[in-house]
């Protein structure tokens, strides 16, 4: 097999997990969005509750698990996925277990991405010149900041925010450290509905979603966002004055 070929079968063998990712989710959205829903959880609370009360670690790594790969795979039903932590686990370690899940699962995007195209990806950036030299440089200064708001602000689709990291080059600690903390504030808002759920099912509502942007929750959440973008106005007002 001559050096080109060789070059082309790694190269394809090093995209099959983002692959294997990106056509799991397109089958799990078409398949199972009509099962991951609070319809579902209503139906069986209480065979769920039952199996948590007689096997509780055992659920609790299943929940975890069932979790990690939702996010992997980018399947439907993470919100229910936080949701149901809260309620099958209360506040704690619900919380926990949805951080740890989610956490892991964004890992697992980001490994793929960066096995499969990140590395190269990143070198292309830091050889090329102007404005996306411009980007990457300034990704680079700034990363922690730029993932943190990342994660705070949830403008881009988490699937889509855990590409971004690894076609930039990010280390993977830092990835994980700021997934980890940045994701909090929501998991907290969506771990506490859960919590709730009982009550919420009793009645025979649905949980209100929109929870998220109301004022006492969303402004805390952007004030979070506003100091972890704090570094980046320092370096650029500080550079400002330089070249002034």
């Amino acid at each position: 097999m001559s050096d080109t070929n060789q070059n082309t079968a790694s190269s394809i063998s090093r995209l099959l997990p983002l692959l294997a990712i990106l056509a799991v989710a397109v089958i799990g959205f078409f398949t199972l969005r009509d099962y991951l829903t609070f319809e579902t959880l209503r139906e069986h609370r209480e065979t769920l509750i039952a199996f948590r009360d007689a096997n509780y670690v055992l659920m609790s790594l299943i929940f975890v698990g069932v979790y990690t790969v939702i996010v992997v795979f980018s399947l439907p039903g993470a919100a229910i996925a936080s949701i149901t932590g809260g309620f099958l686990f209360a506040m704690f370690p619900g919380t926990l277990y949805n951080l740890l899940a989610a956490t892991m699962g964004a890992s697992g995007i980001f490994l793929a991405a960066r096995f499969g195209l990140g590395a190269k990806l990143a070198a292309k950036m830091e050889a090329s010149e102007g404005a996306i030299k411009k980007v990457k440089d300034g990704i680079d200064e700034n990363q922690w900041s730029v993932l943190f708001m990342m994660r705070l602000v949830p403008v881009l689709p988490f699937f889509v925010a855990n590409l971004i990291p690894a076609f930039v080059g990010v280390p993977l600690h830092r990835f994980v450290v700021s997934t980890f903390f940045g994701i909090i504030p929501g998991t907290l808002v969506f771990t506490s509905i859960g919590n709730g759920l009982g009550e919420v099912f009793a009645a025979g509502e649905t949980p209100d979603l929109g929870l998220i942007f109301a004022p006492h929750i969303i402004l805390p959440i952007l004030g979070l966002a506003a100091l972890s973008a704090l570094p980046m106005a320092i370096k650029f007002f500080s550079k400002s004055k330089v070249t002034a």
